[in-house]
Formats: C-alpha cells, structure tokens, sequence
C-alpha cells in the first residue's frame, strides 16, 4: 500500500486555510469530473482530488492525518503504525465503512471503520439539543488493568483557529481506570462531550482502552502470555523455575520432556473478571554458545553420543 499526499493531489500547502482547500476543491472537480473533461484519467484523477477532500476538510480528519504524515513521501510502502491515532478526540460522525469502500486502500487503513457518535448529537436542533458525544483511543499500562488505577490523560481536540488553520487544543482529565478493563472496551466519562445547545446538557466522551506493549505479557482478551527461556536440560529432563506474574514471582513445574512452544497454564492470573483470565507460559528452549573450548567439545559430544535428526520429519 502505498503512501499518500493529500496536500500535493489538492495542490496546496500544508498551512493552507480551509477556504483555500474549498477553492482548491472546486477548481480540481471541475477539471476533472469525468462528464465534462477531456483529461486523460480524468475518472482516476477526480477520486483521487475527492478522497484528498474528504479528509482536508475535516479539521479532526486533517490534524490527524497531520500528525501521521510527517516524514513520509508520496508512493512509499505505507503501513500505518500502531495506534497512531491515540490521544486524539473526534465529534463522532465520522466516515462509516459503506463511505470508506468508495476510497483507496489507504483511506480505509486509516478512516475506513468510522467514529459514530453514539446516541448524541443532534446538531440541525433549533431551540434545545444535547451536546455529541466524543470519542478517544487511550493508551493505558496493563498494571492499570490489573489492579485498577487513576491517571491523567490529555487528549488533543481538533478545531479551527478564526483565520480558518487546524490547530488542536489539549485537556487532561482524570480517568479511573477500572480493575479489569479489557482492550476494546469503552470508559464513559458523563458530560465531557461537546457542549449542549440552549442549556441542555453536553455530550459524553467515550474512552476506547487500548494496551501499551509490556515488556513481559501479551494480552489476549483476558488472558495473558509469557514467553519463558528455559535450558535444553530443563525442557529435556524437567526442572521447577521461577516465573513472574502480576500477582509476583511463583514456582513452576516444567514437565520432562518438553518441547519448545509448550503452553503451561496458570488458572486464574490473568485480567480480573468474573472469571479470570488465565496465564499461558510458552517455553522457548534457549541453546547455550558455543563460544568456548570447552562448550565446542561438549557440543561435539552430543553430535557423536546422541541418536539425533532435527530434519527427520522432512520426507528425505
């Protein structure tokens, strides 16, 4: 997939105002709307200029894709990376997959699947209308998972500046993060959305809880996996080693005979639930160097003394 410069299809700088990203707009559909140009690929040329607009437009689309531009150049293979767009809050109503589908892979990679705003919102309301709701990607540590927590969170909210420049305009808020929140999940914060119109109440802001990556655990669902070196003594003959858990370190049972990729299962001490999630310990068998002699000589040993083909299973 490759990179795109939404600023370079539209013909414009990155500081353009928005009322010259609506100029630029206008001025490219008419060249290219494919009933009256005689351009060549005008069809091609007149999606690429209006997937551009579709994101240009948009103050919370254009600060982040902003964001997510810097240091790329046109054509480059492009993947976006990890929640590039955390920390960001949207206003809902964003592209739904059904607008996405009429984009280019790249469009959808960041923009396909939406940001709907939930049950608020209702900006065409006359007198009273309740404020949208706000949605945000956080990034939170497992350990607040585990144990529950309280943490400030600043959060970027696109808007525009009187001269019509996207900027954004930060706010930290306090979030209890409850015990057990699993990635995916939402935290509703009542009354932090967009405000409401003629005294009614505001919106809600919506927090989608995604982990960061720790340096022991993967998280799946509400289980958690640790990747466990063990000697090829240990996984051969058996040993009891000592294996850290969120609880703390415990003795595990390595039986004889292991192999690598073994799963052991620790019930229980995962992510907090009604049913806890569980802890997988995956061995990884760990081979010692031969960076010696004398580990030469064992190893030269073990090739002379033991009846053994690694490709045995290969079909020769």
């Amino acid at each position: 997939m490759e990179f795109k410069d939404y600023y370079a299809i539209m013909g414009v700088a990155r500081d353009a105002t928005q009322d010259e990203i609506k100029r630029a707009y206008r001025k490219l559909a008419r060249k290219y709307h494919p009933d009256v140009s005689k351009e060549k690929n005008a069809e091609a040329q007149f999606k690429e200029v209006g997937e551009a607009y579709e994101v240009l437009k948009d103050p919370e689309k254009r600060a982040a894709y902003d964001r997510l531009a810097s240091g790329w150049q046109p054509g480059e293979e492009f993947r976006p990376p990890p929640d590039w767009d955390a920390g960001f809050e949207f206003s809902g109503g964003g592209v739904g997959p059904e607008a996405g589908s009429a984009f280019s892979d790249f469009f959808e990679s960041l923009f396909g699947r939406g940001r709907s705003g939930g049950a608020g919102g209702a900006r065409g309301a006359t007198f009273r209308a309740r404020g949208q709701d706000h949605h945000a990607k956080v990034l939170v540590d497992l350990e607040d998972s585990l144990h529950g927590a309280t943490r400030a969170i600043t959060l970027r909210m696109p808007e525009l500046t009187p001269d019509g420049h996207v900027t954004t305009r930060e706010r930290t808020l306090n979030v209890r993060i409850p015990q057990g929140v699993r990635a995916g999940q939402q935290i509703r914060l009542a009354g932090h959305g967009g405000p409401g119109i003629g005294k009614a109440a505001s919106g809600d802001l919506y927090l989608e809880v995604e982990f960061r990556p720790h340096p022991l655990f993967r998280v799946d669902g509400i289980d958690l996996y640790l990747e466990l070196p063990v000697a090829p003594w240990e996984a051969a003959l058996g040993a009891t080693v000592q294996v850290p858990t969120p609880g703390g370190p415990v003795d595990l049972k390595i039986p004889p005979g292991s192999a690598q990729d073994r799963k052991l299962r620790l019930k229980g001490r995962g992510i907090p639930a009604r049913e806890p999630g569980d802890l997988y310990v995956v061995l990884r068998i760990a081979l010692p160097r031969a960076d010696s002699e004398r580990a030469k000589a064992f190893y030269r040993r073990m090739q002379e003394e033991l009846n053994f083909d690694p490709r045995a299973g290969l079909g020769r």
